[in-house]
């Protein structure tokens, strides 16, 4: 017997398991959450990853979205994917859930979702683009009113 197959006959209790890793994705999410939400403290908005949080980001939209603001339109895909990992920590801290990410996506940033405990999906990331998109209409702090109610 040689000594490849003495390593392929050690028992199960000898084998080294290989770790699970973790998504790109999933490791970006928590850094960005936090950067945006130091971010936003440091700028004079309250932030932390509650519902009442949800009208400070609103006002951030409404202060930054144009021209010359830190949300212009077409220059601010890196903040957006933040705030929109912010509010999805949020969401998981309201109302519970885990994030669902796809690193072989070519839009993963943009499709990250939470999976909420009603195995409903949402994606919060997306919910910021059509908030910079579409404006006050498109508020987040109603849509995270609107998964908490039962």
């Amino acid at each position: 017997m040689g000594i490849f197959d003495r390593l392929r006959k050690k028992s199960a209790a000898e084998q080294v398991e290989t770790p699970k890793v973790e998504s790109k994705l999933a490791q970006d999410i928590p850094v960005a959450a936090a950067w945006a939400k130091d971010n936003l403290n440091r700028t004079g908005y309250k932030v932390d990853y509650d519902l009442e949080s949800m009208k400070e980001i609103e006002r951030f939209f409404c202060e930054q979205a144009r021209e010359g603001g830190l949300l212009e339109p077409g220059k601010c895909g890196s903040i957006l994917f933040a705030l929109g990992c912010l509010v999805g920590e949020s969401i998981i801290n309201v109302c519970g859930g885990q994030w669902e990410t796809d690193d072989e996506d070519p839009k993963g940033e943009i499709n990250i979702a939470v999976r909420l405990p009603d195995h409903s999906l949402v994606w919060p990331v997306q919910r910021c683009v059509k908030r910079l998109a579409n404006g006050p209409e498109e508020s987040l702090y109603g849509y995270v009113c609107c998964l908490k109610e039962p």
